[in-house]
């Protein structure tokens, strides 16, 4: 009783599943068996010999895509080329430019100095020259002043110091001068009055116009010496007192 129930749940009830199953493997069976049986004996080589089915490249194929890439470089290597060379030709030609420029501005500025350097060249040769004519002409002036000479004597003294007192603007004529010249003094230079109240208080009088010290120093016209003694300062100092008292020494007529 025990035994026949184990082996009742050992063993599995065929489906139909099954059988459909079992039915496709023996069919696939007979079909090998039937290939088998057909093939000849020498289908072993024959198999051997048939096409592999591999795809056969030519040569010319290979280099054709060997060329196609080889040029595909090429061709980059000529654009790369020709853009290297375009921007060395921009860089060389922007260097020129501005060496073009550069030296533009250094000729400008060469013109311009020079230029500047001839003006004041120019400048400074019209002021020597300036300067230069107007030296001549001091000297010129000069000489000509020089060249008139005086006689030593009345007449002479007389007009010296009319010239002199006309650079000074103090009036008086030749008449003026020489009608007070003949009263004080006759016309000694040397003359010296020793009596009268100058000469007691210590300052005689002195001179064509017989002048004391005190006046003489006061009124005496620079660019003449400083004498009493002398004709010409004589005569300008005392003609110039004169102007300052009495408007000119030729309102002068008697002792002063």
């Amino acid at each position: 009783m025990l035994k026949n129930t184990k082996n009742r749940i050992l063993s599995r009830p065929i489906t139909k599943r099954h059988k459909i199953a079992m039915a496709g493997v023996t069919t696939l069976g007979a079909a090998a068996i039937a290939v088998s049986a057909a093939v000849p004996g020498n289908a072993e080589s024959t198999t051997a010999e048939a096409p592999t089915g591999k795809v056969a490249y030519s040569d010319k194929q290979i280099k054709d895509v060997k060329g196609s890439v080889t040029d595909q470089l090429a061709s980059k290597s000529v654009k790369a080329q020709e853009i290297a060379a375009k921007k060395a030709a921009a860089d060389a030609a922007a260097k020129k430019k501005a060496a073009a420029e550069t030296a533009a501005k250094k000729k400008a500025a060469a013109e311009a100095a020079a230029k500047k350097a001839a003006a004041a060249k120019k400048a400074e040769a019209a002021r020597k020259a300036k300067e230069a004519a107007s030296r001549s002409a001091k000297r010129v002036e000069v000489k000509q002043v020089a060249a008139k000479t005086y006689p030593n004597n009345l007449d002479g003294w007389i007009r010296e110091a009319l010239d002199i007192m006309k650079k000074h603007d103090i009036p008086g004529t030749y008449h003026g001068l020489h009608k007070n010249i003949m009263r004080e003094s006759s016309g000694n230079p040397n003359a010296i009055n020793d009596w009268d109240i100058n000469a007691i208080n210590g300052v005689p009088s002195i001179g064509l116009l017989q002048v004391i010290k005190p006046t003489f120093d006061t009124y005496h016209v620079p660019g003449t010496a400083w004498s009493q003694y002398d004709p010409v300062a004589n005569l300008t100092a005392a003609a110039n007192y004169a102007a300052h008292r009495y408007g000119s020494i030729d309102n002068v007529n008697s002792a002063y």
